[in-house]
This record gives structure tokens, C-alpha cells and sequence, in this order.
């Protein structure tokens, strides 16, 4: 579970800003909105980030991003020569040639971690990894490795980094060779990353993860269900997946289309390279009303683009909420209606949820509604004068919301700022 990212020096980003999901001692939606560790930490179940275009809600996601992509490939191989595909602050001469910077805390096994880096183009510069052991009696934070360049320092309890010490690039992090080779503190780290999930609500390349979780049947029984609760009136989804080598073996496909395949195959260098065709059935009625059968049509280009993204997150928010993970969606409203929206949060924001995280990035100001999110749920996105991204939530904001204000009527008005300023007055001839 996230308890708090940090980034700076990246993008939009210049100073460095902290994205929090520990409650704050409040009392809205205590039952609801919030879980508890062990007693001791208690985190939100979700979080929006609002602002205005291009003010820095996409580039925090990106962080993040980058930040769990890079520990989990840094060590490869295949990245030994290459350059680290990271963007500093551009608008500054102080962050030109300064290292961009990185850090998590979450909790997993029962530890919390704080894990961070420093990090440009052409190497790390630091790396740092502590500990809290949750279960124990003291709350103490134990380092377990610091790294300043090519100088490491390992703890007691991190003995499995000496393995490691003297083999790792400078243009990799320490954390995920330690990993790679063998290490148990480091594969559990790397284990919570892999549940860290970040999709993009204007791609389709999640409905992939979608498709494969119906192959088990009672995964599809969920999203099946998901789709009936937001008033979709599909019936069923055949998912009909070919192969590449059957579909070249196929002597009812063209062999035009069969030259289209394999180039699609060579150019996206996926040697196990498929063609999914999705069937949605849908109940057929007579002048009466009654029910004649059903009827199939094709999903993509049937369906609306609604029920099409609806299906394509369905997956991995089910999976968040059953497995417990964290899961960030940038663009969540896009193309999905708003109470669609409201629905998906209220999945997390329920006594159900015992640990799973959403995070979303969103303009849809129907859900800044004091019965169904807290003060600290709410975060803006805001560039100051010097074109910087700052970050801040409402229960911190200095001028505090009145106990009956409407968060949504404020927001619109600039009460909170991370609003476009337009000129309305404006005209074009």
C-alpha cells in the first residue's frame, strides 16, 4: 500500500513535491474512505488529482511511472549502454545539471520501505533504502543500504547486498541488481512494484490484461457483472484468440492477410504475436417483447467507446480490489460517463475494500463532493509563475473549506486555485 511519493527535478516538476495517502485525523468517511495497518498507519483508499491542462497531473503519474519502470529493468542486461530515458526541469539554470529525484513509502509483509534515488541521463547518483518493521514494539527506522555513486553502505539486516556491491553499473540501480541477483528483501520490494499499476485512460492497451483475466472463469463472472452494474446490456463476451503460427497454417486465411500478419508480428517483435476477436451478445425481442434469442455482434466496432474503456479498466480494478494493490489511471473520466466514474471510486471508498488503492487524475468536478470524498482525497495541480508544477491537497489548503461550502461550486470559482485562467471577454473575428 502507498503511503507517499516524492518527486522533484522532473518535467514540470522543479521543487521537490510530496503526494501523500496517510489520512489526516479527520472524521469524514472514517468508516469508508479509510483502513488501517496493523493499529498503527492509516491510509486512504483513494485519491483525485485535479488541475488544469497541462499543470502537472499527467507528469506525476509519469513519475511514478518512470520510477517503477526504471527499478524494474535498470539491472537488465539489454540497458547496460543505453541512456536513462529521463527529462529534468527545462525553464531553470539551477536544475540543469542536477539529478532529478525520487522516493516512495509503502508498506508490504508488514514493513513499512522507504525506498528513493537521484538520477539524470547518464547515471544514479544516490539510492537509499530504510525500513519500520510494523509488527515489532518500537516504531525505528533501519537503514538498509545508502548508496552516494559507486560507494555503498549495507546494513545488518540487508547482507544480501554484498553480493552485489562491487558488480553493479553506474547507470543502474543498486536495488534492482541485488534483485536480480537472488537477493529476498530486494525481490519483495520489486514484488510490491509489480502491483504499483499505472494505465492511461485515453489508451486501450489494458483491455490486453482485460482479455487475459477471462480466461478464468470466475474473473469473467466479475467483469460480467462490473458491465451489468453500469447499465450495460451485453449479455456475454466471446473472446476468440488466435495464434500466430495457427492462423499461418490457416488455409481459410488469405495469404494476403497472411503477409500483413507476419509483418505485424516482425515489426512489433512479439514472437508470440495473436489476433483477438471479441463477440458481444445481446438479447433480441420481438414486436411483443419477447425474448427471440440472442444476438451477436462484433465489440469494437459495435459497441460504444464508453462501454469499450469500461471493459478495459474493468480488469484492473478488479484485480486492484481482490488483490489489494495500488492502481493509478490517468485520464480517469475520459469517455466514461460521470456517474460511471462515481461508481468506480465508490468500489474503493466502501467498507468492502479492506487495502485497496485508487489513484486518478481527473476534470470531472461532480465527484469534489463532501459526502463522498474527504479533504485530504482531493489534490490540485498548479503551475506558479515560473511555469513549475506545484502539488497540495484541500486539507491543507490555508483557507480552510467552511463545514457547509460546496468543494465543486469553490473549485470552479478558483477558491482553490488549479484552474485554467480564461479569458472569456475574448473574441475572434
Amino acid at each position: 500500500m502507498l503511503i507517499q511519493f516524492s518527486v522533484g527535478n522532473f518535467l514540470s516538476f522543479k521543487e521537490r513535491v510530496n503526494f501523500s495517502m496517510l489520512a489526516s485525523n479527520i472524521k469524514e468517511h472514517k468508516d469508508s474512505n479509510v483502513f488501517s495497518i496493523n493499529g498503527k498507519i492509516s491510509l486512504l483508499k483513494s485519491a483525485g488529482i485535479y488541475g488544469a491542462n497541462a499543470s502537472g497531473k499527467t507528469n506525476l503519474i509519469k513519475a511514478m511511472s518512470f520510477a517503477k519502470h526504471f527499478l524494474l529493468n535498470s539491472a537488465k542486461d539489454t540497458q547496460a549502454n543505453e541512456k536513462i530515458n529521463i527529462s529534468n526541469f527545462k525553464l531553470s539554470s539551477e536544475t540543469e545539471s542536477k539529478p532529478s529525484f525520487f522516493e516512495f513509502i509503502f508498506v508490504w509483509n508488514n514493513f513499512e520501505y522507504r525506498y528513493g534515488f537521484e538520477v539524470d541521463q547518464s547515471q544514479v547518483y544516490k539510492e537509499w533504502l530504510f525500513r519500520i518493521d510494523l509488527a515489532g514494539k518500537v516504531m525505528r527506522e533501519s537503514e538498509l543500504f545508502s548508496r552516494n555513486n559507486k560507494e555503498i553502505k549495507i546494513g545488518t539486516s540487508f547482507r544480501e547486498g554484498n553480493k552485489s556491491k562491487k558488480q553493479f553499473r553506474n547507470n543502474a540501480l543498486f536495488l534492482s541488481h541485488v534483485a536480480k541477483d537472488g537477493g529476498d528483501i530486494s525481490a519483495e520490494i520489486l514484488k510490491w512494484f509489480s502491483t504499483f499499476n499505472v494505465i492511461s485512460g485515453l489508451q486501450d492497451i489494458h483491455e490486453k490484461f482485460t482479455i487475459d483475466k477471462m480466461q478464468d472463469i470466475d474473473f469473467k463472472k466479475n467483469i460480467m457483472e462490473f458491465l451489468k452494474n453500469i447499465d450495460s446490456d451485453i449479455e456475454d463476451l466471446i473472446i476468440n484468440i488466435k495464434k500466430k503460427d495457427d492462423l499461418l497454417k490457416d488455409n481459410a486465411v488469405p495469404e494476403q492477410i497472411k503477409k500483413i500478419i507476419l509483418e505485424a508480428a516482425n515489426n512489433s517483435g512479439n514472437k508470440d504475436f495473436e489476433m483477438i476477436n471479441i463477440t458481444s451478445q445481446h438479447k433480441k425481442f420481438d414486436k411483443n417483447g419477447n425474448f427471440l434469442g440472442m444476438k451477436n455482434f462484433d465489440f469494437e466496432s459495435s459497441e460504444s467507446e464508453g462501454t469499450k474503456k469500461a471493459f478495459g479498466i474493468s480488469g484492473p480494478i478488479l484485480d486492484t480490489l481482490f488483490e489489494g494493490k495500488t492502481l493509478i489511471i490517468d485520464e480517469m473520466d475520459a469517455r466514461l460517463h460521470p456517474l460511471l466514474t462515481k461508481y468506480i471510486i465508490s468500489l474503493f471508498n466502501s467498507s468492502d475494500n479492506k487495502s485497496a488503492q485508487l489513484i486518478f487524475a481527473t476534470h470531472d468536478t461532480n465527484l469534489l463532493d463532501k459526502r463522498f470524498l474527504r479533504r485530504d482525497q482531493i489534490w490540485f495541480t498548479e503551475k506558479d509563475k515560473f511555469k513549475s508544477s506545484d502539488l497540495y491537497s484541500l486539507i491543507d489548503y490555508k483557507a480552510k473549506p467552511r463545514n457547509d461550502a460546496s468543494y465543486e461550486k469553490d473549485y470552479v470559482m478558483g477558491k482553490y486555485g488549479a484552474i485554467p485562467f480564461i479569458n472569456f471577454n475574448k473574441s475572434y473575428k
